[in-house]
């Protein structure tokens, strides 16, 4: 046998496993992207679109983002909508922490995404987007944005999750 050759006498053949823990991923992906609880948050103007798009009008439990809870320990989704100061960076820090995993973050409105119109030089209170403080996973632009472009970003996430698209994009003409 060469020196630095790999050289095996017997090829040993595995049996399939009982339990494939693939289609089992996927099937909790799915359960899970179908059902983000998002926590009731929001910081300024933009948690009025978001609560436009919970009502019946945009009704966004159609997409399986039923109930907005109450208290982080029972949310997997956080809605950061609105302007993110420096004062109430520790306490958006402290309600993501007490999210259970697995958790996502979803950043809505130009404050949110990158500070909005309120980022200029010599500025020292806003957090010029939410992403220095926390990971966050789709972003929602717009000043503020319209509750479809919430129910978008939510589909995106979904997307995410499971790895395909559930409803159709439409395409500009």
């Amino acid at each position: 046998m060469e020196e630095g050759s790999l050289h095996l006498e017997k090829q040993v053949d595995v049996p399939p496993g009982l339990i494939h823990f693939a289609a089992l991923d996927n099937f909790l992906n799915l359960c899970r992207a179908n059902s983000l609880w998002p926590m009731t948050f929001g910081l300024a103007c933009c948690a009025i679109e978001m609560m436009a798009t919970g009502a019946s009008r945009f009704d966004m439990s159609r997409f399986g983002c039923e109930v907005f809870r109450p208290s982080p320990r029972q949310s997997d989704l956080m809605i950061v909508s609105g302007t993110v100061t420096w004062k109430m960076s520790t306490a958006v820090v402290t309600l993501y922490d007490q999210m259970p995993e697995p958790k996502w973050v979803l950043a809505m409105g130009n404050c949110a995404v990158a500070g909005g119109p309120f980022v200029f030089p010599g500025q020292y209170s806003v957090v010029p987007g939410v992403d220095k403080l926390i990971p966050v996973d789709v972003y929602v632009p717009g000043c503020p944005p319209r509750p479809e472009a919430l129910i978008e970003g939510m589909l995106k996430l979904e997307e995410k999750l499971t790895g395909r698209r559930r409803w159709p994009t439409v395409e500009a003409k």
